[in-house]
């Protein structure tokens, strides 16, 4: 678990063959993970799956349950990368957060954010959008 504050967290898997999109993904979670830890969201999950649904993760706050969606980039020369977080993707984190809050009896309000991930050699940055949509439930 990577439920301590003062360490860096840095992503395990059981996979060893990966490609350079999906390090690159992996690499951009980390970042996630760790931006959320300085600022005292609880991590409960990474990469939470229900069926074909999955949330890159899951946190809390004091008030809230918060499903978190990275998006990573090398560069924002096709957009910024939160933009590629479409009306679907949207829907699919919408009954992601339904099936997990049922599963785990959640009873705080749920919100959705996006943390927007630059990173390149030339470059990193780390934007966290907080309540970037709502659902209409």
């Amino acid at each position: 678990m990577y439920l301590c504050r003062d360490k860096i967290f840095i992503h395990k898997s059981n996979q060893t063959m990966k490609t350079e999109k999906q390090l690159q993904g992996i690499a951009g979670e980390d970042l996630a993970t760790n931006l959320l830890l300085q600022k005292g969201y609880r991590i409960l999950e990474r990469n939470w799956h229900c069926g074909h649904l999955e949330v890159d993760i899951i946190a809390e706050t004091d008030d809230y349950l918060v499903i978190v969606e990275v998006k990573t980039r090398k560069s924002a020369i096709f957009g910024a990368p939160e933009v590629f977080v479409d009306m679907q993707k949207q829907r699919h984190l919408i009954r992601a957060a339904m099936y997990y809050a049922k599963f785990k009896s959640v009873k705080k309000e749920i919100r959705f954010d996006i943390v927007s991930v630059i990173n390149s050699p030339e470059m990193q940055e780390v934007t966290h959008i907080e309540n970037a949509f709502k659902p209409k439930w």
